[in-house]
């Protein structure tokens, strides 16, 4: 979803940084042999996501969700010449895929890949993390707010993905069958209203919101 006029979309991806060759590859073989291409975060949020990460310069990053791989190698690109990159995700079949292309990057040895339950797999997690990237099930958004809001290190950030989800966020009218909407209307307003962070909402693709540990 875009929440401004193609052309100027356009212009703003234009200007922007380009997209890497490694990046370009892995998204076009998404969209080639993967269900749901859609979900694949994309040059322009991609180049976000770098940005943000390279400004946090985190030593450990925690993501949930990692679908092929393309938000964990643009996050990486933040990370601490010794840091570590932690992701979860509860398709076994998209490993190997994932692995691939970890390791054509600088960061495949930087890159530790969890398979299961994030809310089984975050407490045994030995580490407190600079920056979190939630992008799963949108159910379990607040649960994972609460899951590793006490691993995040003061002034960490939690990016969390689709919280306007396509602008259904403001329909009250939301069938008895779609869960994630009202769980996505509970969770920003559990980051609007919860006194350990400060969140700021950026109405780009589907709604991308920076939430920073006081």
């Amino acid at each position: 979803m875009h929440f401004i006029p193609d052309d100027l979309d356009d212009y703003v991806v234009n200007h922007s940084e380009n997209e890497p060759e490694l990046l370009q590859q892995l998204n076009r073989e998404t969209y080639q042999k993967i269900l749901q291409p859609r979900m694949l975060s994309g040059h322009y949020q991609g180049r976000l996501l770098s940005m943000i990460s390279k400004l946090v310069n985190p030593k450990n990053i925690l993501e949930i969700g990692t679908y092929t791989g393309y938000s964990a190698l643009c996050l990486a690109e933040g990370l601490q010449a010794k840091g570590e990159l932690h992701t979860i995700d509860i398709n076994e079949e998209l490993q190997d895929f994932q692995r691939k292309y970890f390791d054509k990057s600088d960061f495949g040895n930087q890159i530790v890949q969890h398979l299961g339950n994030a809310l089984d797999i975050i407490p045994k997690l030995d580490k407190t993390f600079d920056l979190v990237f939630i992008d799963a099930d949108k159910e379990n958004y607040s649960n994972y707010f609460n899951t590793i809001i006490d691993k995040l290190n003061t002034g960490g950030i939690i990016l969390s993905d689709n919280v306007l989800w396509s602008g259904k966020i403001l329909d009250i009218t939301f069938k008895k069958e779609d869960t994630s909407t009202p769980a996505l209307i509970e969770y920003n307003k559990l980051l609007k209203h919860d006194k350990r962070v400060e969140t700021v909402v950026l109405p780009i693709r589907d709604g991308l919101t920076i939430s920073r540990k006081l």
